[in-house]
């Protein structure tokens, strides 16, 4: 992760600030920042507004961003696909992870293991017997090629010894759509997206990939109770701005951001979601997108995913 340059004390913008979201509005990425850019509003009196620009993966919005002046008025919040997981599955980007200037992590959420109805098994200890009894019959949903939910999936199936077949959505929201439906079998995904459906019994959340179990289904156990303690995956959403931006910039966005995430209408929100509030200092940030980009680097080196 790039340091901040130093510059003048930083001046409120005569704009508004932007918020990019890489991916499409719906899913958790583009939730969560919409309940804090309300929060925030005081903070930057000429305004705050979300904008969704998905596609490639997150590496649209990001080169959006990347290319936008570094003056404190644009910033990336976003899952790991752009921020510390792209650069490892594509042969180039436009523009380089590396050099993000961190803000904060956002939030942080487990991600879980949700199975169609149509899927006979009703304990993770059955799926994995299931899938062992079915190699190459069992289709699985992402949110596309080289995303967490992509990821994860690769990596129980190295952990268990099973294997599924890919199917790649663009989001979310439609492969959950299609996995409700019975079309796909299981998803690997975000727990704030899925709970409400467990509950509604539409779909069947099997286990929570964290250390432990997650408040928003107290009910499903963590995949270490199921003695396979090393499936653990969290999709973070952290807040970055573009190579250069000023340290003072970063830290009157900090500043903002990170008071909004410690406001308790705002966690309670973020619980309601799944999503367990951050707000870590830039230099935390970075050193904690460091650690992640290079345990998911491992994984997609070891399971040879690959995008083109």
């Amino acid at each position: 992760m790039a340091a901040a340059v130093h510059a003048p004390a930083f001046a409120q913008p005569a704009r508004p600030v932007k918020l990019i979201v890489p991916f499409p509005a719906g899913g958790t990425a583009d939730v969560l920042p919409r309940i804090l850019a309300e929060k925030v509003r005081s903070a930057y009196p000429a305004g705050v507004v979300v904008e969704n620009k998905s596609g490639a993966g997150g590496n649209i919005g990001a080169e959006f961003v990347a290319r936008s002046d570094a003056d404190g008025t644009t910033f990336l919040v976003s899952p790991p696909g752009p921020i510390a997981i792209n650069h490892h599955l594509y042969k180039s980007l436009n523009f380089d992870p590396t050099r993000w200037v961190p803000v904060t992590v956002i939030a942080t959420v487990p991600n879980v293991l949700a199975v169609s109805n149509k899927v006979p098994a009703r304990t993770l200890e059955e799926f994995i017997a299931y899938l062992k009894a079915n190699p190459g019959k069992v289709s699985y949903a992402s949110q596309g090629n080289g995303s967490t939910s992509h990821l994860t999936a690769a990596m129980f199936m190295q952990l268990t010894g099973t294997q599924m077949v890919h199917v790649p959505y663009k989001g979310t929201a439609p492969a959950l759509v299609d996995l409700v439906a019975g079309n796909v079998d299981v998803f690997f995904d975000n727990i704030s997206s899925s709970a409400q459906f467990h509950l509604g019994n539409r779909l069947r959340v099997l286990a929570v990939a964290d250390d432990k179990r997650s408040p928003a289904l107290p009910q499903v156990p963590t995949f270490a109770e199921a003695k396979l303690p090393a499936m653990k995956a969290v999709t973070f959403f952290a807040m970055v701005a573009p190579p250069g931006t000023p340290r003072e910039a970063v830290e009157h966005a900090h500043k903002a951001f990170s008071e909004a995430l410690a406001a308790p209408d705002v966690r309670q929100k973020f619980q309601e979601q799944g999503a367990v509030p951050g707000g870590s200092s830039p230099e935390q940030t970075g050193r904690f997108i460091r650690e992640e980009s290079e345990r998911w680097s491992a994984v997609i080196r070891s399971a040879k995913v690959t995008v083109e």
